[in-house]
């Protein structure tokens, strides 16, 4: 498939998009929207194989000019690494362009994060939460989307919810719960240790033919956006609020500077938040099924503790320890989620 091709239909798509009728036809705009996510994955997977391409060019290049032995044997090296990096970036190609929307995928997952009592520090601490999460999915491969935020005044953040796609659900289904914080904050001048708290729900995020919503049900709400951005901030209506009628749930979002991407984003709150009460109530009519506690925490259950002034990390749910807090908050979470998984088995 020809790069300048996908690219003509990827501009057709945005067009399409950007028609301001196109809001009353949510059916229409999700199906579209899901087109322009799946290329966008193949540009810039094409772009990183190109990429890849040239620099290996480059790196043979200089095998035939250079004669110094120490630059040799590492032009050598790169041109190595940089065909492993090709043959797996072409892997990855190949499986975008054959991916087909209805086969079986991994859970993606989407991610609230609150600030809860503790004031300014709740708000620094949930922040450091989200840095955690994006560490460790860094470490994963798996990519971010940030949906909606409220930053707090000092740092931080009062609310966050944001997108990790790829097998993520699997391994991040178990910090679903209260996180709570013993530290003395920036703040504090006497060096008394606070505690603080921030409340983390893990929503599954549905597959296209797992939840679907039909635009009667929804009130669309589109205002002008506030928060950081610079001069384009509330010039244009590009925030978005949808209220699901049935239910009366409420998500919005407003951190694109696009209106369809933010309802693209809205729409993907909404449709996780969905599907968890719909588990919920497939979940009370098994009694007879075990639940876990710890894959089904909820937001007012209290999972974990972090001590900062003993460099501890404590889960509550299995009882265990780590130290080493932090590398943990750096994103080396792999120990926790492991012993999370090996206790939920």
């Amino acid at each position: 498939m020809n790069l300048e091709n996908i690219k003509q239909d990827y501009n057709e798509l945005l067009s399409q998009l950007s028609d301001p009728e196109l809001i009353s036809d949510w059916e229409r705009f999700e199906e579209l929207s899901k087109k322009k996510k799946k290329l966008e994955k193949i540009i810039s997977k094409q772009e990183q194989l190109a990429e890849i391409l040239h620099k290996i060019e480059e790196s043979k290049a200089m095998l035939k000019s250079e004669t110094d032995k120490d630059l040799i044997s590492l032009a050598e090296s790169d041109v190595i690494s940089l065909q492993n990096q090709e043959k797996t970036a072409k892997e990855e190609l190949n499986s975008l362009l054959k991916d087909d929307d209805n086969s079986p995928k991994a859970h993606s997952v989407i991610i609230e994060i609150r600030a809860g009592t503790g004031g300014d520090e709740a708000a620094i601490f949930a922040g450091d939460l989200y840095r955690m999460y994006c560490r460790y999915a860094e470490t994963q491969g798996w990519k971010m989307n940030l949906l909606d935020s409220h930053p707090a005044d000092l740092g931080g953040v009062k609310e966050i919810i944001f997108e990790l796609t790829g097998n993520a659900y699997e391994k991040m289904k178990y910090e679903g719960g209260v996180h709570r914080v013993q530290r003395i904050p920036k703040t504090e001048k006497a060096g008394r240790i606070h505690t603080s708290t921030a409340s983390v729900a893990v929503l599954m995020k549905p597959k296209p033919s797992e939840i679907k919503i039909k635009a009667q049900d929804l009130k669309i709400d589109i205002a002008k956006a506030s928060g950081p951005g610079g001069q384009n901030v509330n010039k244009r209506m590009t925030a978005v609020r949808l209220t699901h009628l049935p239910t009366g749930i409420m998500v919005k979002s407003m951190t694109e500077r696009s209106l369809p991407q933010n309802k693209e984003n809205a729409m993907s709150i909404l449709a996780a938040k969905l599907l968890e009460i719909q588990e919920s109530k497939d979940l009370a009519k098994e009694k007879d099924k075990r639940k876990s506690q710890i894959g089904t925490a909820k937001r007012v259950e209290k999972i974990r503790t972090y001590n900062f002034p003993q460099d501890r990390i404590t889960d509550h749910r299995i009882k265990k320890s780590w130290h080493d807090i932090e590398g943990i908050m750096d994103g080396n979470m792999d120990k926790v989620i492991e012993a999370m998984q090996k206790a939920d088995n």
